[in-house]
């Protein structure tokens, strides 16, 4: 049971939070609520000693200390820095973190691009009046960064403490 929690919670409010943004361009707070509060309610049972959770717990603090401040100055959208700071909880300082924000980095680069050269292209124009494009084609509109933090989350989750945890609990079976 707490293994399926493991496979099933964080992959789920990734790959919720990256459509959610593309569709309505908010990452709704129950997304990282979630996150919160499940890694609180499975961290302890895997194991994981309380200093441990704590130095996760951090991890998410100074997150969010630093997204809310790129937030303040219109870097970034308040749901992306929310996630940012949920997903430090579940990565922890070390790898796994770096891996994260890097991953999810280089995807944003690439899809902010890729926005923008669909923005100024004829296709946009075509296509705005579907409702995964109305989002995305709207010239004063931003871009939907919780799609580059799903995809990194997605691609940088086995190599997270509780992921490692689970996937060695199931190869001791």
């Amino acid at each position: 049971m707490l293994e399926a929690l493991i496979f099933v919670v964080f992959p789920f409010c990734m790959v919720f939070a990256a459509v959610s943004d593309a569709l309505s361009m908010t990452i709704a707070n129950r997304v990282s609520l979630l996150l919160l509060g499940v890694f609180m309610v499975v961290a302890p049972l895997t194991g994981m000693a309380w200093a441990d959770i704590g130095m996760h717990l951090a991890a998410g603090a100074l997150l969010l200390c630093v997204t809310f401040a790129l937030f303040a100055f219109g870097g970034m959208g308040g749901g992306d820095a929310k996630l940012i700071a949920a997903t430090g909880v579940w990565m922890g300082f070390g790898i796994p973190l770096m891996q994260y924000l890097l991953t999810s980095a280089a995807f944003g680069g690439f899809l902010t691009l890729a926005i923008l050269s669909y923005r100024s292209s004829a296709l946009s124009h075509v296509t705005s009046q579907r409702m995964f494009f109305r989002n995305l084609s709207k010239d004063a509109g931003g871009v939907p960064y919780g799609i580059a933090l799903g995809i990194g989350g997605l691609v940088t989750y086995p190599s997270s403490p509780l992921m490692v945890w689970a996937l060695e609990r199931l190869a001791a079976q």
